[in-house]
């Protein structure tokens, strides 16, 4: 006599299948450096939610923010090894393994966001991220920041107002150089300690994106805002190599094209929120200081100049970017 699965024996068979799948799923790790509040991470929880529906449950992307997978050079470190899958990575981080990615720090090359996402599409900006493979990592596309500004304790309106006065810069040789041409002492620190050291003077001033200043309320210890906007500040959205080369194709054309629909979603988002935070900043008790742009647009010139001479790529986004 055959016997025929009663429908219990069927659910339990169907759920014992789902769970051998779910317990199947694998968990990829994504670091940045920013703040839980910054468009980078919501980026990056975009790409984990879309992620999982396209896979159907099979991927899912656990975002660590803040630099808690390690610094930049770290988790660049565990992108060569496969021990960490995604990145949202600064192209001042970038720049230490390949220069022409200072090509986007070019003081005064963009009037605004919208102008520096309308760059990628450069082929410059293709090069770039084609020359990360080398060092272990895929570059798929990228992510932005508001535009850069000066937070200080003491209102800075044209560039003679730094002279002297320690401020907290990325750790990048162009920073440094559009600093100290501007009379400044740039001091690298990590975020987590920019509003301690505002508190105890260690710091005079801050070089800030308003979506960052926002986040961390920076401004409840330096009110005065200058809105010299003077650099962009992108990163690129990049995935470990070894762990790439293992996928199968449609999986890394899955991932693909998840990454390019969150890169276009950031693109609004950014643009939305450099509005938005300056709207918040002002109502939060931001004091924005009337300033003589022509005196930092005048050392910028030469800062692009200095790096637009010393690497050819460098020179062809420049020429490519800033009529855009």
């Amino acid at each position: 006599m055959i016997r025929f699965p009663t429908l219990r024996t069927l659910a339990t068979g169907l759920a014992f299948a789902a769970t051998a799948l779910t317990a199947q799923a694998q968990t990829l790790k994504l670091g940045h450096v920013t703040p839980p509040t910054h468009v980078w991470h919501q980026v990056s929880e975009k790409i984990n939610a879309d992620l999982q529906k396209s896979s159907g449950g099979k991927l899912k992307v656990e975002v660590s923010p803040l630099s808690k997978l390690g610094n930049e050079a770290q988790m660049i470190t565990l992108l060569r090894s496969g021990a960490m899958h995604m990145g949202v990575l600064t192209v001042g981080g970038l720049s230490n393994r390949e220069e022409a990615f200072l090509a986007w720090s070019l003081p005064y090359v963009f009037k605004d966001v919208a102008h520096a996402t309308r760059a990628t599409q450069t082929p410059a900006a293709k090069e770039m991220l084609k020359r990360l493979e080398p060092h272990g990592m895929v570059g798929l596309g990228w992510a932005f920041a508001g535009m850069r500004h000066v937070l200080s304790l003491q209102p800075v309106a044209n560039a003679k107002d730094l002279s002297g006065k320690k401020i907290r810069s990325f750790p990048s040789p162009i920073y440094n150089d559009w600093w100290n041409a501007n009379g400044a002492a740039p001091t690298a620190m990590p975020l987590s300690e920019v509003a301690p050291s505002l508190t105890t003077k260690l710091l005079d001033a801050v070089d800030v994106d308003l979506d960052a200043l926002v986040g961390l309320k920076f401004h409840q210890q330096a009110p005065n805002l200058t809105l010299t906007n003077h650099m962009a500040f992108p990163a690129a959205i990049v995935v470990s190599k070894k762990w790439w080369d293992s996928r199968s194709q449609a999986e890394r054309d899955m991932i693909a094209k998840v990454v390019a629909e969150a890169e276009q979603w950031g693109y609004k988002a950014a643009i939305e929120a450099d509005v938005d935070n300056l709207a918040k900043a002002k109502a939060d008790g931001a004091k924005v200081v009337a300033a003589d742009l022509k005196s930092f647009q005048a050392v910028g010139a030469r800062v692009r100049d200095q790096y637009a001479a010393k690497n050819p790529l460098i020179a062809d986004f420049y020429k490519q970017a800033k009529d855009l």
